[in-house]
């Protein structure tokens, strides 16, 4: 397996499966003689965790080790690697399922490419592999600390509902869902403050494609819109316009920042939209042979990922506008 590494200049690779003995990666790039923040560390770690009513019950320690590019809690300008210990693992929950590829899952597609996959869980399809990001995120965010870059998240969005302005209903609707052993998806928007003009390459590396990669990397992600987006491709040009002021800056901010995928100096917006988990309590698995049957799903998954996806995709926007800032140096 190939390309298990994001960035050119500010890199993250991962390693490890959903139950594998651990996970780890090696980040490159970070400057050398900077103190780590081990608080903003931890701090992203434990937003990623399963904290919401309707996130896996699966609870990981998710201690780093780190072993190699820091030394008295200083970076040493070489690749840093490090190691989290998967612990809380029950494989046997997967039983049933070796021999089966589940529906909307990547059991079949893994299958076919390399002719084996994990025998449990998702392997590298798991959102389990989100805890490495989280690790190269909360890198790249005190990277980006120094040029005062800020990078926030919301839900936006839970299955029909609005979530900023029908949160009784949304809720209403997760809690049916959990108890149906079903799930909801949804939006999360994100905002990066004080990103520096010029940042993104004309063409094939625009920042804006480079931010759609990354997000649509993220487990079960499957929309994403700078700016305003699809509701940009229904207006009037004259309406969707974004108007200068005397500064440089503009009167709207339609375009998310950027034009030509090269940021303008205005805030980055956009939004990425989650299907919703497939893995739910009954579903029709399909075996080798073709025969369908149906099983029970005992595997421990969230019935809405929004409220941990929320850290991961800041985390690659953080490791996609530190990038740019290193390839721009």
């Amino acid at each position: 397996m190939s390309n298990n590494t994001f960035g050119k200049s500010f890199r993250l690779t991962t390693f490890g499966e959903s139950h594998s003995t651990c996970l780890g990666g090696i980040i490159e790039g970070f400057p050398a003689n900077q103190k780590i923040d081990y608080a903003l560390l931890e701090s992203e770690l434990e937003r990623r965790k399963s904290s919401s009513t309707y996130s896996t019950p699966r609870i990981e320690e998710d201690k780093v080790v780190f072993l190699s590019g820091i030394e008295n809690n200083i970076s040493l300008g070489t690749p840093i690697t490090f190691l989290i210990e998967n612990k809380n693992i029950k494989k046997q929950d997967y039983d049933k399922l070796k021999t089966l590829f589940r529906p909307s899952h990547a059991d079949y597609t893994y299958f076919s490419k390399y002719g084996i996959n994990s025998s449990s869980g998702g392997g590298r399809a798991s959102a389990r592999e989100t805890v490495c990001r989280g690790v190269g995120g909360s890198f790249a965010k005190q990277f980006l600390s120094s040029y005062g870059i800020e990078i926030n998240s919301e839900i936006i969005h839970i299955g029909q509902f609005n979530y900023l302005t029908q949160r009784n209903q949304a809720e209403e609707a997760l809690k049916e869902a959990k108890e149906k052993g079903d799930s909801l998806g949804g939006v999360i928007k994100c905002t990066i403050n004080n990103v520096p003009k010029g940042l993104g390459e004309p063409i094939f590396d625009k920042l804006s494609a480079t931010l759609a990669q990354a997000m649509i990397s993220i487990p079960s992600a499957k929309s994403f819109e700078i700016g305003d987006g699809l509701e940009s491709c229904k207006r009037l040009g004259s309406q969707d316009i974004d108007h200068w002021n005397q500064d440089f800056t503009t009167q709207t901010n339609h375009s998310g920042g950027l034009q030509g995928g090269i940021s303008n100096g205005m805030q980055v917006v956009f939004s990425v939209g989650f299907k919703p988990i497939a893995s739910i309590g009954k579903i029709r698995a399909i075996n080798p042979q073709g025969e369908i049957s149906e099983i029970e799903n005992k595997g421990r998954h969230d019935c809405c990922q929004l409220f941990r996806a929320r850290v991961v995709v800041e985390a690659m926007a953080a490791l996609t506008i530190a990038d740019f800032i290193k390839r721009a140096k």
